[in-house]
């Protein structure tokens, strides 16, 4: 697509919505302008392209299509159907996977698929049998009761928040950790890093359903090999949740042990983050799980977003591209380069370093919660978010950390010195910024005292690094 097309597709977009809300218009054309300014640090999110964007923004978003591709529930879908086939022929050929499901709306859905695929396949239960036949209506409250019992007492080991796990990994605020009988575990308290044995010891111990892998705050790579041996040997269904680096095992720089697909039975993943698409999920699974997580919609999803499809299918074509390749490695050369510049100048990093898109910052060294850190860097033009660190002793809200991570700015295309110099940046912020008192004049873990000087000429300095690789270079809104 050439520059001027994209400038006119966007601008009359926007034209379009202005002559109905100016409100809306104004508030997209301002988020454009404020990512434009920003430092995103932030490793969950990214830059879509604009053939993405745009294949969001169609008739497609006025179908509904329950069902799946041939074996729709409503009539008129055989373009969905189109488009929907094509994601998922450019999933299964990106990642080498048997089977793809790209209905789910996000990471979260997609996890509850993979969780009631296994349990459909695994649990003998003839009320889950007719709640998966779509025979919901018939179930009596005498099965319902059987079925919340049976789920309720299933097991599910998966990595702890603190660790770097996720919430969806069968944590209590999640219907995750009402589903299953839940346990974690951890790394090692010294190096941060899974300890396998350890792994291997509590799967004996606990004998899960479901083992699963996967992180949003875990700096390291994941030997799924040796996972997989866990999961065997104690009869348990491997899952991974690859939402965060499934960009890498795209670009072929997590291969082998580390690439997550050959080794498990089913494979989660969202499809923006380093993947570089639309908000969303995937499913990938080989065939003796395709059945039941084809049955995904109706049974804990919604009806399909046909163009979210359309987007997810776009955004695949464009990662099965040579160059996507190069980017993948470019994201970890960039991670790598941050943390060493953090390291020089006397940060303490969570494992040390990282080998993935993403880095982990204790900021007690600083003196400071993470909920600090987050508020002064982001006063200063740097956008990042606040998490924790094994054994938080702030907990999930204040916390300790700050996770950071670089597929949004490699996709801009910063590069090492570029990383150097926002290193320097963060360092600036964090041993500028010193904790505040609360009214009572006790210590607060949420106030902070930063210069306004010191944010004003971050944040300057922040803007005159991003403005040799303007963001969108081919959108222009006048």
């Amino acid at each position: 697509m050439s520059r001027n097309a994209e400038s006119t597709a966007f601008r009359s977009a926007l034209e379009v919505v202005r002559g109905v809300e100016p409100r809306v218009a104004a508030a997209i054309a301002a988020e454009l302008a404020d990512q434009r300014e920003s430092l995103k640090l932030i490793a969950s999110e990214n830059y879509a392209s604009p053939a993405t964007l745009l294949a969001m923004g169609n008739w497609f978003s006025d179908k509904y299509a329950e069902g799946t591709v041939g074996r729709r529930f409503y009539a008129g879908c055989q373009n969905v159907d189109t488009v929907e086939a094509l994601a998922a022929e450019h999933a299964r050929e990106l990642f080498g996977a048997s089977h793809a499901y790209v209905q789910p709306h996000s990471g979260i859905d997609a996890n509850l698929v993979a969780f009631w695929a296994i349990l459909a396949d695994r649990v003998e239960s003839p009320a889950l049998r007719k709640a998966q036949a779509r025979q919901v209506n018939d179930l009596t409250e005498a099965d319902w009761f059987a079925l919340r019992r049976e789920l309720g007492n299933q097991r599910m080991l998966g990595m702890s928040l603190d660790a770097g796990g996720h919430l969806t990994h069968g944590f209590r605020p999640n219907i995750s950790g009402k589903m299953f009988d839940q346990r974690s575990y951890g790394t090692d308290p010294a190096t941060g890093l899974i300890d396998y044995d350890r792994v291997a010891e509590a799967a004996r111990e606990f004998k899960p359903l479901i083992l699963v892998a996967g992180y949003s705050a875990y700096p390291r790579k994941v030997n799924f090999r040796i996972m997989r041996e866990i999961a065997d040997s104690v009869g348990a269904t491997f899952m991974v949740d690859m939402a965060h680096f499934a960009g890498l095992v795209a670009g072929k720089v997590f291969t082998g042990d580390f690439d997550p697909v050959p080794h498990a039975h089913i494979v989660t993943t969202t499809t923006h983050k380093s993947l570089r698409g639309p908000r969303g999920g995937m499913v990938l699974c080989g065939p003796e799980l395709a059945d039941q997580v084809d049955r995904g919609c109706p049974m804990v999803l919604g009806g399909p977003l046909p163009h979210v499809m359309a987007a997810k299918a776009v955004a695949l074509a464009e990662a099965r591209r040579p160059d996507f390749a190069d980017y993948a490695q470019r994201i970890v050369d960039n991670a790598q380069a941050l943390a060493d510049g953090l390291l020089r100048r006397g940060a303490s990093l969570v494992t040390g370093g990282t080998d993935n898109h993403l880095v982990l910052i204790d900021v007690s060294g600083y003196g400071l919660t993470g909920r600090q850190a987050e508020q002064a860097l982001l006063d200063s033009g740097i956008v990042t978010n606040r998490n924790s660190v094994p054994q938080d002793p702030n907990g999930a809200w204040y916390t300790s950390g700050i996770r950071i991570g670089t597929p949004a700015l490699t996709t801009r295309g910063l590069g090492a010195p570029e990383m150097d110099a926002t290193a320097e940046l963060i360092h600036t912020v964090l041993s500028q910024t010193t904790p505040g008192t609360g009214p009572d004049g006790a210590p607060s873990k949420a106030k902070y005292v930063l210069d306004p000087a010191v944010a004003e000429s971050v944040g300057k300095q922040a803007a005159d690094l991003l403005t040799p690789f303007p963001l969108y270079p081919s959108v222009d809104l006048g």
